[in-house]
C-alpha cells in the first residue's frame, strides 16, 4: 500500500488542521486532495512554508475562540421555558430533549450544533434544570432551563 505525505492547507475534518504534515493514501492525496487545493506535497520546499500556515492556523484559531466565548456568554443569558403535559399519576406526556433545545437556540438566534448540547437523559421533571453546552473544545458554559408542567392543578381537583 502506497502512502504519502502531504501538508494540508486548510482545516480537513478527520484527518487535520492547516499546516499539519500527514500520511494519506497516495491515490486519496493524488486525486483528491492536491487537485481540490486542499493539500500540497510535502517536499523539502514545501516544508518551508509550514510557519506561513502554522500563523494563519493560530489567527483561525484565536478568532473561532473569541467567538466561541461570545456564543458562551449569550447562552448563560439565556433562560428558556418549557411545558410538559402531565397525565393522571404526575407523569409526564413527554420530554425536553436536547433537539427541543436546540430549537429553543435557533429561535433566539444563537446557531449552535445539536450535539454540543451535553443531555444525559431527557428531561422529565418540572423546575430548573442545568445542561451544559460545549459551544467550543476549550469552552462550555452552564444553560439554565425552566420546566413547567401542566395538568396538575386538574389532577388535585379531581382528587379534593
Amino acid at each position: 500500500m502506497a502512502n504519502a505525505q502531504v501538508i494540508l492547507k486548510e482545516k480537513i475534518e478527520g484527518l487535520g488542521a492547516e499546516a499539519d504534515v500527514v500520511k494519506v493514501r497516495a491515490g486519496y492525496a493524488r486525486n483528491f486532495l492536491i487537485p481540490q487545493g486542499k493539500a500540497y506535497e510535502a517536499t523539502r520546499s514545501n516544508l518551508r512554508h509550514v510557519e506561513n500556515l502554522k500563523a494563519s492556523r493560530a489567527k483561525r484559531e484565536a478568532e473561532e475562540l473569541e467567538a466561541a466565548k461570545e456564543v458562551a456568554a449569550k447562552v448563560s443569558k439565556l433562560r428558556p421555558k418549557f411545558t410538559l403535559e402531565l397525565g393522571q399519576g404526575g407523569k409526564a406526556f413527554g420530554s425536553v430533549t436536547s433537539l427541543d433545545i436546540h430549537k429553543e437556540l435557533e429561535a433566539a438566534g444563537i446557531n449552535i450544533d445539536r450535539h454540543a448540547i451535553e443531555l444525559e437523559k431527557p428531561i422529565k421533571k418540572s423546575g430548573k434544570h442545568e445542561v451544559v453546552v460545549k459551544v467550543h473544545s476549550e469552552i462550555s458554559t452552564i444553560l439554565t432551563i425552566n420546566v413547567e408542567a401542566t395538568g396538575e392543578a386538574k389532577e388535585e381537583e379531581t382528587e379534593a
